[in-house]
């Protein structure tokens, strides 16, 4: 009976003790690990919040802006600037791609040869009054209006020729032939036997002297014939102009009417001889030689079309010969051409140049810079400015892109170009125009309506 009341005992005990454990186990256990985790989950929280916070502050400290070429985006500087292989004017380099928000199916299906999806700058017309100046080419030749003439002013030989090639340069007074005429001859003849037979009939022997005067005859060799009593059976002739000898006997004897010379002419590498040659025969009244001053020059200038409504009369104009471009000089605009000149199609404006000092070669290059009255007018920046050959155009900002519109242009004045329709002042254009052209496709340009 005393072992039956133990192991009745026993077997109570080890049920209390199954029944506690599995309350534990299955209720106090399970409780305090979850507690136990979220304060573990909260402090990772915390730590990763921390480290985020941390790595912005580092971020945004240690942020740095970058500027790069649009067209060469291997060019990266730390500050503005040009590219130094195109001359493009550097921008900020985007670190992140940015959301582009409101764009529409619409705007994604228009042809990109006429539509250009952009975030570049744009820019607007500028009014103002800018002083215009006109740079133009051209090249140094004779004056015209300096040209002298050696005629015959009788009929004879040529007995003696003291000019030698062309473009000789003489002086005036320097004797340039001797000329054996029988019409010299006889009115000396005529003279010396009125001295000779009637030495009072004071008028007639001064007619005698005025006739062989005007025909050419030297007052020194009239003197010499009146006191020698002997006629002179050559005559000299002698230069009434300084200058560069032309020959004008082939214009003349082809009855054609003579032209002043051509720069390829007056600068020719070979000089040519004369074909004026001791022994011929010439004719009264026949042009023998032009003589073109060399120290009275015109500077002609070569004008465009377009530009001829800013170049009047008497604007100044600053002139660099090729020849020494260190020797610069003012002038003025006295007369403009009305009339295109043969195989060109630029206007020729004419320039007075002193060129005793100079001494430029006719035929030399020069440029000029002509100084035109200020123009109110409104500008745009050449970079928003494309040409297509005959046609310039810009891009218009339409939305949320732009879009290429053809546009009138008038002078160009440093970096301005005038714009004289195609666009109005409510219009904004990209600011660089050359950055939205896509090489591979042809430009699509509309008139405005």
């Amino acid at each position: 009976m005393k072992k039956k009341k133990i192991a009745i005992i026993i077997t109570s005990v080890l049920v209390l003790l199954s029944v506690a454990a599995w309350v534990y186990f299955k209720v106090v256990v399970p409780k305090n690990d979850t507690h136990t985790q979220h304060e573990g989950m909260t402090g990772m929280e915390n730590m990763k919040m921390d480290s985020k916070e941390e790595n912005m502050d580092m971020t945004t400290t240690d942020e740095q802006v970058l500027y790069t070429c649009s067209m060469h985006p291997e060019i990266i500087r730390d500050k503005p600037g040009n590219c130094p292989i195109c001359g493009m004017q550097l921008v900020k380099k985007e670190s992140e791609s940015k959301e582009v928000h409101d764009v529409s199916l619409h705007t994604l299906l228009k042809p990109t040869n006429g539509y250009a999806i952009s975030t570049i700058p744009a820019t607007t017309l500028m009014k103002s009054e800018e002083p215009i100046e006109i740079n133009a080419l051209g090249y140094t030749a004779y004056n015209t209006s300096a040209v002298g003439t050696i005629s015959a002013r009788i009929s004879g030989r040529i007995e003696k020729l003291y000019v030698r090639y062309r473009y000789q340069l003489i002086k005036q007074g320097q004797k340039i032939m001797d000329i054996y005429s029988p019409e010299l001859l006889t009115a000396q003849q005529n003279l010396l036997f009125l001295i000779k037979n009637d030495p009072s009939n004071s008028s007639l022997i001064n007619a005698a002297k005025e006739k062989l005067l005007l025909l050419g005859f030297p007052g020194e060799q009239l003197q010499q014939v009146v006191s020698t009593q002997k006629p002179l059976f050559t005559v000299p002739v002698y230069s009434r102009y300084s200058g560069h000898i032309h020959e004008a006997l082939n214009t003349e004897m082809n009855n054609s009417v003579p032209e002043a010379p051509a720069m390829n002419e007056a600068t020719s590498l070979t000089t040519q001889e004369l074909s004026l040659k001791e022994g011929m025969y010439l004719q009264k009244g026949q042009t023998i030689f032009k003589v073109y001053n060399p120290n009275k020059v015109w500077a002609l200038l070569n004008i465009y079309p377009s530009d001829q409504a800013f170049i009047k009369v008497g604007n100044k104009v600053r002139i660099v010969p090729e020849a020494k471009p260190g020797n610069d000089f003012r002038s003025s605009i006295y007369f403009i051409e009305p009339f295109f000149r043969p195989g060109s199609k630029t206007l020729t404006a004419r320039v007075n140049v002193d060129n005793s000092a100079l001494q430029l070669p006719i035929g030399s290059q020069v440029q000029a810079t002509i100084f035109s009255n200020p123009l109110n007018a409104e500008w745009l920046p050449k970079e928003a400015i494309l040409s297509l050959g005959l046609e310039k155009v810009v891009f218009v900002r339409s939305g949320n892109g732009y879009k290429a519109q053809k546009i009138e242009t008038g002078v160009s004045y440093k970096n301005l170009i005038q714009i004289t329709g195609g666009i109005t002042v409510t219009d904004s254009v990209a600011a660089n125009a050359q950055f939205l052209m896509d090489s591979e496709s042809f430009i699509k340009i509309r008139d405005k309506d």
